[in-house]
């Protein structure tokens, strides 16, 4: 991710830029940071991750978006897309942007080198700020690693690290096979 060195510009002039930009962008406090793509690694891991979930949420209340979903979170004004949304129940929408989810149950993001601390610290602490989400989940690139934090009825995160097993995700009633995430059907033979 990185900053378009462009001046304060309003939520509403964001979205008019967006709407027609061939790239997404995160808007914070008036400033836009272009995102930037990622490795092929990174696209198989995500679309393997939401593959399963899509199928696993079949006939349930929740529903799996991939990175085109942009969430708003409510209370720090921050839009972004993750990698991976599940909305559960009904979407609620940001009353200045219909097309942003602010009622997440789960948020993944698939780690790069670029984007690791972020994920980590500042946007987690964005999204930490979301009354409905109950999961945040970050998915390693470089080597089979799933952690799940979790929110506590006290309102604090556990970390559950999930390597060689099934990665649980409890706000949706969903286990997925680690190995599944990492499935590469275009890797040579072995």
């Amino acid at each position: 991710m990185s900053t378009g060195g462009s001046p304060h510009i309003p939520y509403e002039e964001y979205l008019a830029l967006e709407a027609t930009a061939d790239v997404k962008h995160e808007w914070l406090d008036g400033i836009i940071y272009a995102m930037s793509g990622d490795t092929p690694s990174h696209a198989r891991i995500a679309t393997n991750l939401e593959a399963k979930l899509h199928a696993a949420l079949a006939g349930k209340r929740c529903a799996a978006f991939n990175s085109d979903l942009r969430i708003r979170v409510r209370e720090t004004g921050l839009a972004t897309y993750p990698d991976i949304s599940v909305v559960c129940g009904s979407m609620e929408t940001d009353p200045k942007d219909k097309n942003a989810a602010t009622n997440p149950t789960l948020l993944i993001e698939v780690l790069s080198d670029t984007t690791e601390a972020y994920d980590r610290g500042e946007k987690f602490a964005h999204y930490r700020r979301i009354p409905s989400l109950r999961e945040y989940v970050l998915v390693g690139q470089t080597e089979p690693r799933v952690e799940v934090f979790r929110r506590n009825p006290d309102d604090t995160w556990t970390l559950h690290e999930f390597t060689g097993r099934l990665v649980r995700l409890q706000s949706i009633d969903v286990a997925v096979p680690v190995a599944d995430l990492y499935a590469d059907p275009l890797a040579p033979p072995s």
